[in-house]
């Protein structure tokens, strides 16, 4: 018991329905279940600000007949260890973090679902990131210079652009003087916003690197005022990669999880007030994904976790 309290203390309650007492009137596999429990870390690319999704809480009570509580985590790895421990049913997380859990949890856990644009993309990009009036314009002019990684567990704002960069033959490690662990893209704009780095590696999607973005990282912060999107530049990226998934263990009954993955398929349909609630863009839907759709994202984690025991990286 003690090891679940503590878990459970790093991840905020945001949102509950129903009290903590069994329901008598549930029956079946509802009765087994009691309660949905879902979890998701701050600064992910898909729906993951759960303060606003009180809609998005309800729509899934009134799918599944069971009261849902949400639980947000100042970091990725406090999502991951609570899915892990089964103090979670359900969770938005990034392509990375989901390789992080599936490395610990096997197939006891799964995706079920990620968001697939109006244009039909199901992938969003890794971004290099500079300030508009730094004299960096390549990703060279950067050699030597400081460098914001998001989190360990980021796999734009960490393990793919440096899978990326070593595959265009550049270290990491070697390339840039400095770097840290902002810990958080919300965290990663801001540092650089205020010149603690020369560059951040950041999320970025509703685009390719041809046409541009017009969404990520930055655009997020500047639809709320904190930043203007005219002063950043992106220098360099790399993608795509596979959509951030809802996931679920996969030890729960069937019946929930089949009700699940069709309550959340048909949401933009069925209710796209709350589809545009949590913020995602108009147009879009849901794709069925498997594991299997994130095997480059998985053996890149593995290659990186197995680089940093060896010698540690960047950010230690």
């Amino acid at each position: 018991m003690r090891k679940r309290s503590s878990l459970l203390s790093v991840l905020l309650l945001l949102s509950a329905c129903g009290g903590s007492s069994p329901d008598p009137s549930l029956t079946g596999w509802r009765k087994e279940v009691g309660q949905i429990r879902i979890g998701a870390n701050i600064g992910e690319e898909n729906p993951t600000a759960l303060a606003r999704m009180e809609a998005f809480r309800a729509y899934i009570a009134t799918s599944t007949g069971l009261p849902v509580k949400l639980y947000q985590a100042a970091d990725y790895n406090g999502v991951i260890q609570a899915l892990a421990s089964g103090q979670l049913e359900m969770a938005a997380m990034g392509p990375a973090a989901f390789a992080n859990a599936h490395a610990q949890m096997g197939d006891k856990v799964a995706p079920m679902l990620a968001t697939r644009s109006a244009e039909g993309l199901s992938g969003y990009y890794t971004t290099l990131t500079v300030r508009a009036d730094s004299p960096y314009r390549t990703l060279d002019d950067l050699r030597g210079k400081s460098v914001g990684y998001v989190d360990f567990n980021s796999a734009s704002g960490y393990v793919y652009p440096r899978w990326a960069l070593k595959k265009q033959g550049r270290d990491p490690d070697r390339f840039f003087g400095k770097a840290a662990i902002t810990g958080g893209h919300i965290q990663g704009v801001m540092a650089l916003d205020h010149g603690q780095f020369d560059a951040i590696f950041l999320l970025a999607n509703t685009g390719t690197p041809r046409t541009g973005f017009t969404n990520g990282s930055i655009y997020a912060l500047a639809a709320r005022g904190l930043v203007k999107a005219e002063d950043f530049r992106v220098i360099w990226s790399a993608g795509p990669i596979a959509n951030s998934p809802y996931v679920m263990r996969t030890d729960r009954p069937q019946p929930l999880k089949d009700i699940l993955r069709g309550a959340l398929a048909a949401m933009p349909y069925d209710d796209p007030a709350i589809w545009a609630d949590i913020g995602i863009g108009a147009g879009s839907d849901m794709r069925p994904m498997q594991t299997a759709d994130y095997a480059e994202v998985m053996a890149i984690r593995d290659a990186e976790v197995k680089s940093r025991r060896a010698g540690g990286s960047a950010g230690n």
